[in-house]
């Protein structure tokens, strides 16, 4: 598949049409896909003309953007109109939104074509793509690996040249690391920067939609087109770059953080690698101590446990979901529940609601906020001084399906992917050359609040270094 600038440039030569270009994506995924298992549905031939339609008439009229044309697949907790949305869950298997979230509306503006959502862990909750209630998704650079998560579809239809771009939502990590599996650049925006509106909320001070592709210019153009503040989402912002500032071509890494137990030394030699192409290009790198970036995990897991608890709320076989009768309304709840979520999202209902609940909720929630913030004001601090804070996103490779079945050894693979969402700053997930035969290295690098602009600039960087 062709990049965002080759289509357009197809688009203006007349050698390629909307439809050619659409159609060569469906087929790949109607040829490819019963194997990969990226894609949940693929959208009906009326909405997907409607969407070629407006996409000829602004090529025609002269008033086309970078996405205008585009074919583009969207997570599944992402609300399309008239189309079904679940989650990745059972509870939501027949659920058709009846509205469209604000970056499908800006998407369908740019004449962006919307051909279907992807597979995902089942309302976001998990790191492999393994916890959806529908089937697994196969990792394209190999297929007995996972393609990382929650957003593994996501990456997956990209990686498999299904489509040039794709959107995924980022919890703790859930675009930059299935991008990084797959080889791919994948963006976490500042908290704000992209509206919430018509996102199945998991948590919802940590949730961001973000897009995946295969190189750092098309991951930009698409943030440019969905970014902005949004009259539905009081959480988002206008835009308030500081674009104009220069870049002082410093570099922040936590080396004490980074070089822990429990990461693989083919990670590590990757990373080292990649900070030493830096310092030969003239970037200044200093090693930095944040003292609390290491407890940045266990705030994160209370947080967002406490606000799963919250969100799946609604989630009853009453108001939202699949219900199932019983002689009570008690009953009916508990049956639809239990007979229609996971076992992953049980079990973070069940830890939120701990976390929550008297004679605990100042012991775990409060205090796991008051670390929150106190970890702000040490990175503020940092952005003083540096460009970016660089790292790994994953302390693993990854891993074969059903290595990682024990929970806890799947949490502990947050420890690098989290810091960006609870601090609530950007950060972006860059190739790095391939780091064995099939698989490519990755670097994460994160950036003030706002300067996603810093983070193009760094990830260009990377990628005149690594050239695939």
């Amino acid at each position: 598949m062709l990049n965002l600038k080759e289509i357009q440039k197809a688009y203006k030569d007349k050698t390629y049409t909307v439809k050619a270009v659409v159609n060569e994506s469906l087929a790949k995924i109607k040829n490819e896909d019963e194997l990969i298992g990226a894609m949940l549905s693929v959208y009906n031939e009326t909405y997907i003309n409607e969407c070629i339609g407006i996409a000829e008439s602004m090529l025609i009229s002269g008033h086309s953007t970078g996405m205008t044309g585009i074919p583009i697949v969207i997570k599944d907790n992402i609300n399309v109109k008239g189309q079904i949305v679940s989650a990745g869950s059972k509870i939501l298997e027949n659920y058709k939104s009846p509205y469209d979230a604000t970056v499908i509306q800006k998407l369908k503006d740019a004449g962006a074509i919307i051909i279907g959502r992807t597979n995902m862990d089942e309302f976001a909750m998990g790191s492999s793509t393994e916890n959806s209630a529908y089937k697994k998704t196969k990792n394209p650079l190999d297929i007995t690996r996972v393609p990382g998560g929650s957003s593994g579809g996501s990456a997956a239809a990209v990686a498999a040249g299904y489509v040039p771009v794709s959107l995924g939502s980022d919890t703790g990590g859930s675009v930059r690391q299935p991008a990084a599996f797959t080889g791919l650049v994948g963006l976490k925006p500042t908290y704000g920067a992209i509206s919430r509106y018509g996102l199945i909320a998991m948590g919802s001070s940590l949730d961001q939609v973000g897009p995946i592709a295969t190189n750092v210019n098309d991951v930009e153009t698409v943030f440019n087109i969905i970014k902005g503040e949004d009259i539905m989402d009081a959480t988002s912002h206008k835009n308030i770059s500081e674009s104009t500032r220069d870049i002082k071509k410093r570099i922040a890494v936590p080396r004490s953080f980074i070089n822990r137990d429990g990461v693989d030394e083919i990670i590590r030699e990757n990373f080292n690698n990649t900070i030493k192409s830096f310092e030969d290009r003239g970037y200044e790198v200093v090693d930095v101590n944040i003292q609390n970036i290491e407890m940045t995990l266990h705030a994160y897991y209370i947080i967002c446990a406490a606000e799963v608890s919250s969100n799946m709320g609604r989630y009853d076989g009453v108001r939202y979901g699949a219900h199932v009768e019983a002689d009570t309304v008690n009953n009916s709840m508990i049956e639809s529940r239990s007979k229609n979520l996971g076992t992953e999202v049980k079990r973070r209902i069940m830890l939120g609601t701990y976390v929550l609940s008297s004679g605990y909720y100042d012991a775990y929630y409060n205090k796991a906020l008051k670390l929150r913030e106190k970890i702000r004001e040490e990175i503020r601090e940092i952005f003083r001084d540096f460009d970016i804070i660089a790292m790994p996103i994953s302390p693993v490779m990854p891993w074969k399906f059903g290595e990682k079945s024990d929970p806890l050894s799947a949490y502990l693979t947050d420890i690098f992917s989290v810091s960006a969402n609870v601090i609530g700053v950007p950060a972006i997930t860059v190739p790095t050359g391939h780091i064995d035969d099939k698989m490519y290295g990755s670097i994460q690098m994160l950036a003030d609040w706002h300067r996603e602009d810093i983070l193009f600039a760094y990830g260009r960087e990377v990628e005149s270094i690594y050239k695939k």
